[in-house]
């Protein structure tokens, strides 16, 4: 009898950074800077290997497609809050509030998949070189990108509907900087039992199933480096997955944490923190760690800098 539908309100309104005061400012001028050096490195990356000829090879294909999906995650998230930290505005719509979530998710598990297929892709490089070029040919490159993206709205929106076809009650305010699947359940009145294993199982499928395929591949990668006979060799092709394996082990221990657990467990300081990485952090170690350090892309800027400005005089 209490309880009111969402529907009802005006807006759901963030508490992520009420409590921060006068270091609103601040925040606001360190988001900024780390989301203008991610979004530019992941722009200049597309670019880069867009326009250099030699890097048109599956991996540097689904590097584009990374930067892409994270240049969209992150375009979901970070505005809205650095115009809440500039503006002093922390409401957001129940409209705006689902479409966030969408695309959030979205993006999120889309990236699952993408690094499942550039796992696939180093097990191909390494076990089976000679064959490389046949097996990761343009035709499975464009399947493996549009399946990624094809799960990854699929599983938004399976997402969104388990938790807005929920009733709220009295309160609208969220303990977080946006509308992740954890705070905004946690407004959920009566049982919702229901909609927890919804979401547990939704997210089980997406990151067991993704991180199966990636833990197969590097079994067969340990496999054929311990084969190498030389310590050189193994040093070389181990170097080959080092950044990928760093990005995947930071981005599925955030996304494990968030959505792998009970909802009695969220803890608003925790959970922002961790959202923190995953939000700000993770998108910009992506073109740092996983293509700024590879020599072929910092060669492809060089000359794709060269190149524009030579093209000015």
């Amino acid at each position: 009898m209490g309880q009111t539908n969402v529907t009802s309100w005006r807006d759901f309104v963030f508490l992520g950074f009420s409590g921060s005061g006068e270091l609103q400012h601040l925040l606001f001028a360190l988001f900024l800077s780390l989301y203008l050096i991610t979004l530019t490195s992941n722009v200049f990356i597309i670019i880069a290997i867009r326009l250099d000829s030699h890097l048109h090879t599956p991996m540097y294909l689904f590097l584009v497609f990374l930067s892409f999906s994270e240049t969209c995650y992150t375009l979901g998230i970070i505005p809205r809050m650095l115009f809440g930290l500039a503006m002093g505005d922390q409401a957001i719509s129940y409209v705006g509030c689902a479409a966030q979530m969408f695309f959030s998710a979205s993006w999120a598990c889309t990236n699952c998949f993408l690094l499942a297929a550039m796992g696939f892709d180093r097990y191909v490089a390494i076990c089976a070189p000679l064959h490389y070029a046949s097996r990761m040919n343009p035709n499975l490159c464009a399947q493996l990108v549009v399946t990624s993206f094809l799960i990854g709205y699929l599983f938004g929106l399976g997402m969104t509907l388990v938790i807005f076809h929920l009733s709220f009650c009295s309160s609208h305010e969220i303990q977080h900087f946006f509308c992740d699947t954890p705070p905004v359940l946690s407004l959920a009145c009566g049982d919702t039992g229901l909609s927890e294993l919804g979401i547990l199982i939704l997210s089980l499928l997406v990151l067991l199933v993704s991180f199966f395929f990636i833990t197969i591949s590097y079994a067969y990668i340990l496999v054929a480096i311990l084969k190498i006979p030389s310590a050189e060799g193994q040093k070389k092709a181990f170097s080959i997955c080092a950044s990928h394996l760093t990005v995947v082990i930071i981005h599925y221990g955030c996304v494990s944490f968030m959505y792998l657990r009970p909802k009695a467990s969220y803890s608003l300081e925790r959970d922002q923190l961790i959202a923190m990485t995953y939000t700000v952090v993770t998108p910009l170690l992506n073109p740092i760690v996983y293509s700024l350090r590879n020599r072929a892309v910092q060669t492809a800027l060089r000359n794709a800098f060269r190149g524009r400005l030579l093209g000015k005089k």
